[in-house]
């Protein structure tokens, strides 16, 4: 029971039709719901930190409730930040403790971005560290990622086996339609898998990496709508389509708005039918429980990694 790299668990994934989890965190009670689920789906398991995290919840508050979970678990677990934004926070992390980081350079031009990838992979690498990069640009937000539509861009995938040639990046994030966020697709949803195929076909040992991929569970939409504001247009990728990523190289999937809707659900859900309760356990501990479920469920029935381990 350790921190870990994502390099074993994307060599057993990779060309396994299964992907790893990656699971976006922001305090305790998401922490312990992803973990217990992962514990008992014996699960492989990233628990990664955006930008906006490390903000909220402050760096060493959520790198020690990671120990703690290991330590409870017994569980191999992964630290890994998600969109970093420049060498700067890469470096940080790196020096912090994460065992990988992201740099997200996909709003620059493709030699900036590859050089900027190489500056983090050379730093990262000396202490032991892997790096995602991400080529191409999702739409949608979350925390700090803000791109509209009309900027958004899809991976060639030429130029991605250049890019992981030159940059030696560890594992690559590509896009292929899916968005942040809980966004409404116009019209039918759809996924170029064709691209994806093409881009696993030149660069068949990297693993690819999917952001934007949760499905935006109506359950919890529907309970979010119900007991609170509204939350119009919600709809995510179908789950078939990530089942179907895993099985062209995607070996790591990126979640964050479907455990953001699980507990906000169940905590609107338990103030309105509670409404003179003032004990944060009282509505927190409903919560995680909404956050394991989901997780279970991902790990199940769509990732298809229960013992993958």
């Amino acid at each position: 029971m350790a921190l870990v790299t994502t390099t074993e668990m994307f060599k057993k994934a990779l060309n396994a039709d299964y992907a790893v989890g990656a699971f976006n965190v922001n305090n305790m009670e998401i922490i312990q719901g992803i973990v217990e689920a992962a514990q008992e789906e014996n699960a492989p398991l990233i628990l990664q930190v955006s930008a906006g995290a490390r903000k909220y919840a402050k760096p060493a508050y959520l790198k020690h409730l990671v120990l703690a979970a290991i330590e409870e678990s017994g569980l191999d677990i992964a630290l890994h930040l998600d969109h970093g934004a420049d060498f700067d926070i890469c470096k940080k992390c790196v020096d912090d403790g994460f065992t990988s980081v992201m740099i997200d350079g996909s709003q620059y031009p493709f030699e900036e971005n590859l050089k900027l990838t190489k500056e983090v992979v050379d730093y990262a690498h000396a202490h032991g560290v892997v790096v995602e990069a991400e080529l191409g640009k999702l739409a949608g937000v979350e925390d700090d990622v803000k791109v509209d539509s009309r900027s958004a861009t899809f991976t060639v995938p030429e130029e991605a086996a250049e890019f992981v040639e030159r940059t030696g990046v560890d594992s690559l994030a590509v896009a292929i339609g899916t968005s942040h966020g809980a966004y409404k697709f116009k019209g039918t949803p759809y996924l170029d898998f064709e691209r994806l195929q093409e881009i696993h076909k030149l660069i068949p040992d990297t693993p690819l990496v999917l952001h934007g991929a949760s499905t935006v569970i109506p359950e919890f939409v529907d309970l979010c709508n119900k007991f609170g504001g509204e939350i119009p247009g919600a709809q995510g990728v179908p789950e078939d389509m990530i089942k179907t990523a895993a099985r062209y190289g995607v070996c790591k999937v990126n979640i964050d708005t479907d455990l953001r809707l699980a507990m906000t659900a169940s905590v609107r859900q338990f103030l309105v039918e509670n409404p003179a309760e003032f004990d944060p356990r009282k509505y927190l501990g409903p919560a995680r429980d909404a956050i394991k479920g989901m997780v279970t469920h991902k790990i199940r029935d769509v990732l298809g990694a229960t013992n993958k381990r």
